[in-house]
């Protein structure tokens, strides 16, 4: 999922515009976005596409890739209390540039910033060539609610951004810090500060895997016309501890937690192809140390899209590829959106290349983020199929751009 492009410029995406132009604060509410224009292969003229293997440079890589349209750096998690209480949490920054930068303006080398076009385009930092938007949700499995924020910001002066080393990404005061910095080490272990009106997450991540390139040696082609990719890299695996505070200034509980989170990072121009109607994407952390991640791409009529994909990534961090005929996904049970649409939240899960399967279940059913843009993204458990004995826990995200909407 990726930010808006310049070519879709409704209404509120104008007023966005016009209110980051001319103030300092994050904004909060754009209007609901189209995420088939946002992810859609046109309007790529002036931009660089995910069109083959390339190269990997960490810490570098973490940093921003100007000369690509979308790009983004998602977090999910889960966290547990010492009384077993549980939580999951998702933070997402988004970057989307409105224009392409000018073909004198540098390589395609990730950069701590966008680097400056012609006068004319970038003379202020006060110039909106960046959209930067954020999502943050905090899922309480216990009492059955699911919280979700989002912000909008331009890149400058100094509202939103990235450099790469040490590690800083930032929306205003929602941020990911790098604790090392020394030069080279990628600034592990990450503190990641979120502060919001419902809930403030405050914890640490430090990896235990080393970094994933998904796909192809990173490129991660989502359908068959060259560029509708992306450059793709997971850190499947980060310990995490700290503390979540849940309520409003009157009434907050404060909670220690541990638990593991899942780092995800893609850039690309343009991904899915004009036949595909959304996607589900698993994230998945097995008690056994091992993870899984796969994304079903789904055609126009709603079935598995030839092109999904997925991997397997063993105990000491060595991926084993997954493709769309290794792996049968089964839809159990529905839940419905205010808007009609249904999503699954209970499914079979037959991983046939490793001869496994599991049921893969929403801790809430209602983890809908009814945001600019709207998907669902939530907290799942892992059961034995035939025991039904709990077997990990992982993140879930669906998205249905096309389907038409149940009735």
């Amino acid at each position: 999922m990726a930010p808006v492009p310049v070519r879709w410029l409704s209404v509120p995406i104008i007023l966005v515009l016009t209110t980051l132009s001319g103030c300092d604060k994050p904004v909060t509410s754009p209007g609901v976005l189209n995420l088939t224009d946002i992810l859609a292969g046109e309007e790529t003229t002036g931009f660089k596409r995910a069109d083959s293997i390339r190269q990997f440079r960490f810490p570098a890589d973490h940093g921003i890739h100007a000369e690509y349209r979308n790009e983004w750096w998602y977090f999910t998690g889960n966290l547990m209390t010492s009384d077993n209480r549980h939580f999951g949490y998702q933070v997402t920054f988004f970057r989307t540039a409105l224009t392409p930068m000018s073909s004198s303006a540098g390589s395609s080398e990730p950069t701590s910033q966008p680097a400056p076009g012609p006068a004319s385009e970038m003379e202020s930092t006060w110039a909106v060539r960046d959209i930067w938007m954020a999502h943050v949700a905090l899922t309480d499995i216990e009492a059955q609610q699911h919280h979700a924020e989002q912000r909008f910001s331009r890149r400058g002066p100094g509202l939103a951004g990235v450099t790469a080393d040490p590690i800083h990404i930032w929306l205003d005061d929602w941020q990911v810090v790098g604790l090392n910095e020394a030069a080279g080490h990628e600034s592990f272990p990450w503190q990641l500060n979120i502060n919001t009106d419902q809930f403030n997450l405050e914890l640490r991540l430090t990896p235990t895997k080393k970094p994933v390139l998904q796909g192809n040696q990173g490129l991660s082609e989502k359908s068959a016309v060259a560029g509708n990719a992306s450059y793709y890299y997971s850190y499947s695996r980060l310990a995490t501890q700290g503390q979540l505070t849940l309520g409003h200034s009157t009434e907050k509980n404060t909670y220690q937690v541990t638990g593991n989170s899942w780092f995800d990072r893609e850039w690309s121009t343009s991904s899915l192809d004009a036949g595909q109607s959304g996607w589900d994407w698993f994230s998945l952390q097995f008690d056994t140390g091992e993870d899984l991640m796969y994304y079903q791409l789904l055609d126009s009529t709603g079935k598995a899209d030839e092109n999904s994909q997925g991997s397997w990534i063993s105990l000491s961090g060595e991926k084993t590829a997954i493709d769309e005929q290794e792996m049968r996904l089964t839809v159990l049970k529905t839940w419905r959106a205010s808007d009609g649409q249904s999503y699954p939240v209970s499914w079979r899960m037959d991983y046939l290349g490793g001869d496994q399967s599991w049921i893969i279940e929403a801790a809430v059913a209602d983890q809908f983020m009814d945001l600019a843009v709207r998907y669902w993204e939530g907290a799942v458990e892992i059961y034995d199929p035939r025991s039904m004995k709990l077997q990990g826990r992982g993140y879930l995200e669906m998205t249905r751009i096309n389907v038409p909407i149940d009735r």
